[in-house]
């Protein structure tokens, strides 16, 4: 009946650390780190003050309106309404509302207006350079834990198969045909082995511990990652660095961030220039008061007012001259961003050829390693090899397997940055 009882709680207490064990898949991973990201969040905020200061310049083209109002008292000698001087107290109320309207400023205020959706276009291209950033360092993570937790498998197969053969050496020192010594050895082997398996136990959980630093998680214990179907199939492609270097030359964030604040910068320049013009606005005014209780009429008043530059101490020109400045700035920006993103490429493409190289090396260096583990283990079995002979050929095994899964890792990689970029 206690036994009944254990398993059932057993089973209860298997299913309860299933459920607490959350799966999450490559996207499930990219959102959470775009939406924990405090510096995704701040970029997210420019971009809000950005959009702010363009709807700010298109406001700008509105009539403005003002009121003002002034109350006053004087004591003493004051001026009464036929305009003769009385020792008398007397108080003034005024009211006035006018309104303005700029019909002319050289189109200062449309080039600010083109400016200010520039630098929000470049914001938006910024944000989305930083997510996307993100979620390569995120994928990056994602597969270093499918790598790591492949090389703790290998680990503790190697460990297992130690340990199968202590068993069955047991038996044989037991029974007075075979020397303790050996089994000492095997055993020795065994120590190493389990020391291997630790480091590659602790390598994963510091893996996991990464990503849970990306998302901004707490707990990195219970992340149970779901491997990509694309995965399953090896058959990738190294695209042409050329060929995606020639498409992102369209999309990519950095691409157009850096054209949109050229843009921004050669409407800057034409800001400028505005300032060599004229410009003309239009007034409107209604005002009034009263004197000792004594109403003024309301006046009202249009008008036009032009002002006409002249001279202003050569500011206009220097303004003119910083800002041309700024639009070779932003070309050197522009193409300094079309160089990184042409290394960047260019370092994925080789890095992919390298460990697709590397990988095919090792699988084929797998089948022989593993024949030779064979043929050594049966001379071993048969006497004709010592301890040290077969734990040599097995971690040869190890070692070509361990560079297999990092070389296969490092090639999806590469393969889906180069994709990514495109």
């Amino acid at each position: 009946m206690r036994a009944k009882i254990f398993m059932i709680l057993g089973a209860l207490l298997a299913t309860l650390l299933a459920t607490a064990q959350q799966s999450w898949t490559l996207q499930q991973c990219v959102d959470t780190a775009w939406a924990n990201n405090r510096n995704v969040k701040q970029q997210a905020l420019t971009r809000k003050m950005r959009e702010i200061s363009y709807q700010q310049a298109r406001q700008n083209l509105l009539p403005n309106l003002n009121a003002s109002a002034n109350q006053s008292w004087t004591f003493g000698r004051s001026q009464i309404q036929d305009g003769t001087y009385q020792n008398i107290n007397s108080t003034n109320s005024t009211f006035n509302i006018s309104s303005g309207l700029i019909l002319f400023d050289g189109l200062k205020m449309k080039y600010n207006i083109d400016a200010k959706k520039a630098d929000l276009m470049a914001s938006d291209a910024d944000l989305e350079k930083m997510k996307q950033d993100l979620a390569t360092y995120v994928a990056a993570g994602f597969l270093q834990i499918l790598q790591n937790k492949e090389l703790l498998q290998i680990a503790i197969d190697q460990l297992e198969l130690t340990k199968t053969k202590i068993e069955q050496r047991k038996s044989l020192v037991e029974a007075g045909k075979l020397a303790e010594g050996e089994l000492l050895d095997l055993i020795s082997q065994q120590s190493k082995e389990e020391m291997n398996r630790l480091k590659a136990e602790n390598t994963y959980k510091l893996s996991l511990l990464d990503l849970a630093q990306m998302l901004e998680l707490d707990h990195f214990e219970d992340i149970v990652l779901v491997v990509p179907e694309s995965l399953s199939d090896l058959e990738l492609q190294v695209l042409s660095p050329n060929a995606v270097f020639q498409s992102a030359l369209t999309h990519r964030p950095e691409i157009t961030g850096a054209a949109f604040k050229l843009k921004s910068s050669e409407i800057n320049v034409l800001s400028a220039k505005s300032a060599y013009f004229p410009i003309l606005d239009f007034g409107a005014n209604v005002g009034g008061g009263y004197y000792n209780s004594v109403g003024i009429p309301i006046s009202t008043s249009l008008g036009f007012n032009l002002r006409i530059p002249i001279f202003n101490k050569f500011e206009t020109k220097n303004q003119v001259r910083t800002a041309q400045i700024g639009v070779e700035s932003s070309k050197l920006n522009m193409e300094n961003a079309k160089l990184e993103l042409k290394k960047t490429i260019q370092q994925a493409y080789y890095n992919a050829t390298s460990a697709k190289s590397r990988w095919e090396a090792a699988q084929k260096s797998e089948i022989a390693s593993r024949e030779a583990y064979r043929f050594t283990n049966q001379k071993y079995e048969a006497g004709r090899a010592t301890v040290y002979e077969l734990y040599q050929s097995k971690s040869n095994l190890t070692q070509v397997l361990s560079e297999g899964v990092q070389a296969k890792y490092e090639y999806i990689f590469r393969v889906k940055l180069l994709e990514y970029l495109k």
